[in-house]
């Protein structure tokens, strides 16, 4: 796997913005959060680890949010996408006729993907071409796969609108085996959110009755160290509880 530009990741979140925009608006976010930090009385180096924080992850968190919910409207279109175009070549459209309905039908971001595919082939790349370059805007599978099935029936021949009523099943049993790995999943995520929630929740608690008893984690030099510790260790076994419970297939 190739390392995406900025640029490239920005497009696939379905932003129309460059990456100068980004990085400006990033730096702009650091800043404001390094004032607002150090207004608040934090110390110099930990408003400059907020602001470090707020200015680098902050903004790359709601590139790749951004990009999984649209992969997720995606996937959610695509296979009924297929549905319609073998009806169309079905029924005696060419595959491009059939491509133009789904793309003015279809709704977002299906409907701006195929209209990529329609602009590509009008320039005079070949249609099974232009469907393989879905896969490098949408790095999904099924995009893969619609891709490949057009390009390989598009250069060899044969029944097209089997291939893809064929494609349009494996989508539907991908989509239904994601579902029962989710639904499967469930509870040991909900086991991870607990564990997760628990100190925080036992802190607040405490401070609320004690408050005198816990403050000493922020205001002596030593419960510092230790609650930055604590941060660490607890986001430590986030991730690894987090990488425990997410299937791939």
């Amino acid at each position: 796997q190739k390392k995406l530009s900025l640029n490239a990741r920005i497009a696939q979140a379905g932003l129309t913005w460059s990456s100068q925009h980004f990085i400006i608006g990033s730096c702009v976010l650091g800043a404001a959060m390094l004032v607002l930090a150090y207004m608040g009385g934090v110390s110099l180096l930990a408003a400059a680890g907020f602001a470090l924080s707020a200015g680098l992850g902050l903004p790359r968190w709601l590139l790749s949010f951004l990009k999984s919910r649209r992969e997720k409207k995606f996937l959610e279109a695509l296979p009924d996408a297929v549905d319609v175009i073998v009806r169309g070549v079905k029924s005696g459209l060419p595959l491009f006729d059939s491509i133009k309905i789904v793309a003015t039908d279809s709704p977002e971001p299906l409907k701006s993907e195929f209209k990529a595919i329609i602009e590509t082939q009008t320039i005079g790349m070949p249609i099974g071409e232009a469907c393989q370059r879905l896969y490098e805007r949408m790095p999904l599978p099924e995009a893969n796969f619609f891709g490949i099935v057009v390009a390989i029936q598009s250069k060899t021949g044969g029944n097209l609108s089997e291939a893809l009523g064929n494609l349009s099943k494996v989508l539907r049993d991908r989509r239904k085996m994601a579902a029962k790995v989710q639904a499967m999943s469930m509870e040991a995520k909900a086991s991870a959110a607990i564990i997760g929630a628990l100190p925080p929740i036992v802190m607040i608690m405490v401070y609320i009755m004690v408050p005198d008893y816990i403050s000493l984690l922020w205001t002596h030099p030593t419960g510092r160290m230790m609650l930055a510790g604590c941060a660490l260790w607890m986001s430590a076994g986030v991730l690894v509880m987090k990488k425990m419970i997410n299937f791939d297939f």
